[in-house]
């Protein structure tokens, strides 16, 4: 049975940890999708590059991760329980077949559950100093005509405090900073929502633009200064 979730590193008492709810694009074997194999590639199925990225975070910058280890398609753990996209029947203008008239309540208690109860005690066991929720979004979707110019988003929703020190940190590298942009946290926060703002967790979300996280050398480029920028900004919160 694939688990919903890996973990890498051990959390310790005011570090920083990464939470990458969109990393895979797994399907276990018994839950068919019934989509073409390459749109388990495409950015519907998972954030590109984030599974990367957060194991380099883990491995080589002392900054502990929790993984998604199954497709965002099968069970989308950024999703309160009863939206209707936690089992999406269509995803950027491509249905998802496999998905009409799944069990909800059996996604929800084989990936769901597990994943935010798993994540709740390894946050709770260590308390951080920061949470740095990892993401990355398409420059275009199929499905709108506006483009998305900026490089790197960060989001949020009521609790801006670490928002506010990273996005002038991330301009001063030269980049197309998002301020809630691809899209508003306050409309699209529910891991941080529970796990950060509920818990009073100071949280810095960043989304990465796809055609910047496509290669190895992206993935250490990334690594490398988000680990530099979430330190500066949990020094500056302590």
């Amino acid at each position: 049975m694939t688990a919903p979730y890996r973990q890498i590193g051990t959390p310790v008492p005011g570090g920083i940890v990464c939470v990458a709810d969109h990393a895979s694009n797994a399907a276990p074997a018994d839950i068919d999708l019934s989509v073409p194999a390459r749109l388990l590639h495409d950015h519907i199925a998972l954030d590109i590059g984030t599974e990367d990225i957060a194991e380099l975070l883990a491995k080589a910058h002392a900054i502990p991760a929790h993984i998604a280890a199954v497709s965002r398609l099968v069970c989308d753990f950024n999703r309160e329980e009863d939206a209707p996209g936690l089992v999406p029947e269509a995803s950027d203008g491509h249905p998802i077949p496999g998905n009409v008239g799944a069990d909800r309540e059996a996604r929800l208690n084989r990936f769901h559950r597990p994943y935010h109860t798993a994540l709740a005690e390894w946050l709770a066991a260590s308390e951080p100093a920061l949470i740095l929720s990892l993401h990355s979004f398409t420059p275009q979707l199929a499905s709108r005509e506006e483009a998305r110019p900026w490089q790197v988003g960060v989001l949020y929703n009521t609790d801006d405090r670490a928002a506010r020190i990273a996005i002038p940190l991330l301009e001063a590298e030269g980049l197309n900073v998002g301020d809630n942009l691809p899209y508003s946290g306050r409309d699209l926060n529910y891991t941080m929502n529970r796990h950060a703002e509920a818990e009073g967790r100071p949280y810095l979300g960043v989304e990465l633009r796809q055609d910047l996280t496509q290669t190895p050398a992206d993935h250490a480029r990334w690594a490398a200064l988000l680990a530099d920028v979430a330190q500066r900004v949990a020094l500056a919160l302590a």
